[in-house]
Parts: structure tokens; sequence; C-alpha cells
């Protein structure tokens, strides 16, 4: 992988360059090997010990490619930009699945691949390497926690930190936010600093979205504020009792992390041990209620109101986005200029009487459509394939499959992320 950032000088890692890219070339081609072997008509996936994915398939899956050497930088150069991750990318080596290993790019004989690959997860190929742009970070960020009592004031808001990159004073370099009821929902506007007259820890005792609600400024070192929530997974940590002062001490820190508790998610659901346990506690049936959706910012008050009668979940995470750029990404459906707003919310909500599986993410999907959004596809989804192929560009996605993986070898996007094939 190849990182774009904004240090000055000499090129530390020049002296290596040569024999990491000999080295990167002998592991493409031990893979392209490796995929080459795989019988026809066998499913194709990666081997990972993790994933960021929350579509939990019956049995264990097939045994898998190794990329593991695939999980380094191989130099580093000088320049900034931000977005979206993958407006970021302005290269990719891609394993397609025909068995190529072609360089996309913008411009170049594969540029309808550069542009179709967000998204596609998997169903077109696998990144071997790629070039990004990064931005220079100072050692520290400035937070400010700002509190609305109504969405609609929050949503305006958000749409005045895109028009002025600020909010009463305050630099916008970082923006999200967490509604905790529909009269108390945060923004937590960060800037870069480079000083920290005191630093917090939430990897610890404390937790990072307790704090929110509690003093109105806080000062984290970068590493700590990327990576703020994945100590108790948001708030999700709190299902395995990690919140409480007695287990948390016991629970050893390297387990709390995101991919530990992704791994007991998985084991409840394989053995169904909530599900056992409500029904001796006499309790309804619940839901797995896990989405990303993305909703204009103009229609971002809705989406609350609408989610907190029909849900009542919380505290849902609030993310502000847009594009960088004019360009658009075929498998991505953002509109150029359009502010969006990302509402996170992972957990499950008891069944009505009757209520089968999907009873709740169907009102979701209908909802998100209807307000002109979309939704991430890391979690279940219920479109037909009608539905599926008009809301994520099958038309464009038929011809990229059509190029690349003209044998069908890797699941289609549908398959992959509504039918779990």
């Amino acid at each position: 992988m190849t990182d774009v950032t904004g240090t000055k000088g000499p090129d530390p890692s020049a002296a290596s360059g040569v024999l990491a890219d000999v080295g990167h070339q002998a592991a493409v081609a031990r893979l392209r090997s490796a995929y080459a072997a795989i019988p026809p008509g066998q499913p194709v996936r990666l081997a990972k010990r993790t994933s960021n994915l929350f579509r939990f398939r019956d049995g264990r899956p097939p045994a898998g490619l190794d990329v593991s050497a695939f999980g380094h930088v191989l130099g580093v150069d000088a320049a900034s930009r931000n977005g979206l991750p993958h407006e970021s990318v302005t290269e990719m080596e891609i394993l397609t699945g025909d068995g190529r290993v072609v360089t996309a790019a913008e411009g170049n004989e594969h540029a309808a691949l550069y542009r179709g690959f967000p998204n596609s997860y998997g169903t077109l190929g696998y990144a071997l390497s790629l070039t990004i742009e990064l931005e220079p970070a100072a050692p520290f960020v400035h937070l400010r926690h700002f509190r609305f009592d109504n969405p609609e004031a929050c949503m305006a808001a958000v749409a005045q930190i895109a028009r002025d990159g600020s909010l009463s004073g305050h630099r916008a370099d970082f923006v999200d936010g967490t509604a905790f009821s529909l009269d108390e929902m945060y923004l937590t506007v960060g800037a870069f600093s480079d000083v920290g007259p005191w630093l917090s820890d939430y990897t610890r005792e404390r937790i990072y979205y307790q704090s929110i609600r509690g003093p109105k400024e806080d000062f984290l070192t970068i590493r700590d504020y990327l990576w703020r929530w994945d100590t108790d997974w948001f708030w999700c940590s709190r299902a395995f009792g990690v919140q409480n002062p007695v287990i948390r001490r016991a629970w050893p820190r390297r387990y709390r992390r995101s991919d530990t508790y992704r791994r007991l998610v998985a084991l409840d659901r394989r053995y169904g041990l909530s599900a056992a346990l409500d029904v001796r506690r006499g309790r309804p049936p619940r839901e797995f209620v896990t989405q990303d959706v993305e909703i204009p910012v103009e229609r971002g008050a809705e989406f609350l109101r609408f989610f907190a009668d029909r849900m009542g979940m919380s505290p849902v995470w609030m993310c502000p986005l847009r594009l960088r750029s004019d360009r658009a990404w075929p498998l991505y459906p953002m509109l150029p200029g359009q502010v969006y707003v990302n509402f996170g919310f992972w957990g499950t909500a008891p069944l009505p009487p009757g209520g089968a599986d999907g009873h709740f993410n169907r009102q979701i999907e209908e909802q998100v459509t209807a307000l002109g959004g979309h939704k991430g596809l890391y979690s279940t989804s219920y479109y037909s394939e009608q539905e599926f192929a008009e809301r994520y560009n099958g038309a464009d996605y038929a011809k990229l499959k059509r190029e690349y993986d003209p044998d069908g070898r890797l699941a289609s996007l549908y398959e992959k992320c509504v039918t779990f094939k």
C-alpha cells in the first residue's frame, strides 16, 4: 500500500523501496496462483480473522485466499487532501474476478473499474495495493461538545458547519454527533492542535460517549481521537457488561476492542444464547437492527423523529459527510455538493406480536428511500433484486461484472449483500 502523506524531507522508506516492490510482486504472483487453483464453481473468499461486516452466515465458511502479505506500507511521499476514504485513493492494483492483475486509475483504460470499485464489496476483485492521499496531522485534537434540544436545530448546525467550516468560532477539522434522545443531542467539533493543556484517556475506566454529556471541552492525542469509540464499540460494550465498573476492571484491556465484541456477537447468533434466554424469561423475540444510513441534511430531522418513534433505540451516531469534488462514484449513490448525515444505530429491538425478522429493517429501508438517502451494505438488507438494482446502479455494475468477472467466479453484489451467498 503506497501512502502519500504530509511528511517533509527525504522518503524514510526509500532505501527499502526496491526490496518492498520485489516482495510485493512475489506476493502478487503467489496470490494469482492460489486464485487460479480454486476449482470453478467453488466460492471464493478472503481468509480474514476479523470483519467489519454484520452479515452472519450459518456454518463455517470455506477456506479463503491468504492475503496477509498485503497489509504493509510500501512507500511514503509528500502531499495532502481529504474526503471520503475512496476519494483519497488515486490508483488501485486489483486482482479481478477473471484472474488478471490490473492497475485502475482515473484516465486510464480501467477508469470505469476505478470509479466502480468503491462499494463493490469484493465482487469485482480484490485490491492488492493502493496509492492513497493522506492529510498532515497535528499531535492533538481540541474537542468542544455542543448540545441541541431538538433535531431541527442540530441539523441546521450541521449545514452551517459544512458551509463555514466552524461552529461558534471553533474550527471544524472533525465533526460527529450523538443523539441520546430527541431533546438531548450533541455535535462534537474537533480542531487539530499543536498543544494539549490536558489529555483525557478513555481506554481505561472512563467511557468516551458518556464524557460527551460532561465538560464541554476536551483534549485527546490524535491517536486516541481516531480510536476514541473503539474501546467500547461506541456504546455497544454495555451489552456485555463491560461498562459495569467491576466487570470493566476485570476485563483485560487488550480485549476491550470492537473485533472482540463482534466475535462475541457472532458466537451468540450462532448458538442462539440470547434468544434462548429471552424465551426462558418470557420476553418477545428481538430483531437485529444494525445499520448505517445516509440522509440529506435537510431531511435529517425527519429521519431522527421517525427512528425515535418506530425503533426507540438510543444513542444514535451522527456523522456529516459530502463528496469533495464533482466526481460521482456509480455504486456509492451520493450527489456531488449534497451534505448528508450518516446515522448509525447498532442493537436489537423487540418485535411486536406476530412480527417477523425484517419488520424494523424493512421500515428503515423504505424511509431512507423516501427521504432521498441510501444505506451502507455492511449489514443485513431486505431489498428485492429489482429494488437493489435501482438503488445501487445495477446497470453500471452489470457492465463491470461482464468486463472483469465474466464467468461469475466471485459472488454478485446482490448475492454478497442480500442473499449471503
